[in-house]
């Protein structure tokens, strides 16, 4: 793709995970593939995981993903869909709460709309510093890393890079807290308060935490966070992880063996957030919304809601407002 630098100005890069382009089961695979391919988000040698990637788990789970991502398409996938609203409106808050108006574009670390991609309409645009927003509060390398990765790679064949800042994390800004606990206190308002509150955060092998990846510090300390911003007791709320993939152990406690236990421990009604999820998706709608609910209530549950990500909440375009303007000071 052509690049014409018109000049100086700056852009913002929104980066969420990906999609598929559509829940087929050739659709799914081709995403997957993607991902699963990715070193950072399984690091199996190649030699052993090819094998399994392509003979086993591609053929099998993908008709299977597909039929998930079917319960919850509308005209597109939702990620996708939120993403392009959430990138609409940092891209008006810029102009309110910072006077900048400069471009913004969705960008997924797998699936469409690319990275590389990204980059280029920024540039095409003028842009010559980047601001990479990455929609991961806690740091991963399974996730902010491979996004690294993607822009590293995505540079490669560009003559004249721009400059690129990118937001590390933010599992503990003052924003964020206040937004997620503000989500859940009007949930309450309407709903009624339920005997205890589950913060379920995507999970990572817990070989990955051993050699040094810092996301269950950052999933604990937002979560006591927003106990401590809704003043919770600490029986009134517990923190879990959820979407484990493989034999080996990962992060726990986990989600839907915890929902299960908890009706015989006198747990009757119960609410979760995915704090880890900027935006609602398959993990959220489907697992969480739907497959986990009917773990609580088939052990003897009597309540049981989902409260929804930020997604495109007012409170959500201020905080990335914010994150992007504190990455532009001295710039």
């Amino acid at each position: 793709m052509e690049l014409k630098l018109k000049h100086e100005a700056y852009g913002v890069l929104l980066v969420n995970l990906g999609t598929p382009d559509a829940p087929t089961a050739s659709a799914v695979r081709r995403y997957l593939k993607q991902f699963l391919s990715d070193r950072r988000v399984v690091d199996v040698p190649r030699a052993i995981w090819w094998p399994v990637l392509n003979g086993i788990i591609l053929p099998i789970r993908s008709p299977k993903v597909a039929k998930a991502y079917a319960s919850i398409w509308e005209e597109d996938s939702p990620l996708r869909s939120i993403g392009q609203q959430q990138a609409e409106q940092l891209a008006s808050r810029l102009i309110m709460d910072q006077g900048l108006d400069c471009p913004v574009e969705l960008a997924m670390t797998y699936g469409q709309p690319s990275i590389p991609d990204g980059i280029a309409n920024l540039m095409n645009k003028g842009v010559k510093r980047i601001v990479v927003l990455p929609l991961y509060p806690q740091y991963s390398a399974t996730t902010t890393g491979s996004v690294a990765d993607a822009i590293a790679n995505a540079l490669r064949d560009i003559r004249h890079i721009p400059e690129i800042r990118m937001v590390p994390h933010y599992y503990d800004h003052h924003q964020y807290i206040k937004g997620l606990a503000g989500s859940v206190k009007m949930y309450w308002a309407q709903h009624g308060q339920p005997e205890k509150l589950m913060m379920s955060f995507h999970g990572i092998p817990q070989r990955y935490a051993r050699l040094g990846d810092p996301y269950p510090d950052h999933c604990e300390a937002t979560a006591k966070a927003v106990a401590k911003e809704l003043n919770l007791r600490d029986d009134q709320w517990i923190q879990t992880y959820q979407s484990r993939f493989g034999r080996e152990p990962w992060l726990q406690p986990y989600t839907d063996k915890t929902l299960e236990a908890l009706p015989d421990k006198g747990v009757r009604s119960i609410d979760v957030i995915c704090p880890a999820f900027a935006s609602d998706c398959l993990e959220t709608l489907e697992e969480i919304a739907e497959e986990n609910r009917d773990i609580f209530m088939e052990a003897g549950g009597q309540q049981y809601r989902y409260i929804p990500a930020l997604n495109a909440a007012p409170c959500h375009a201020r905080l990335m407002s914010s994150l992007v303007s504190e990455q532009l000071k001295g710039w």
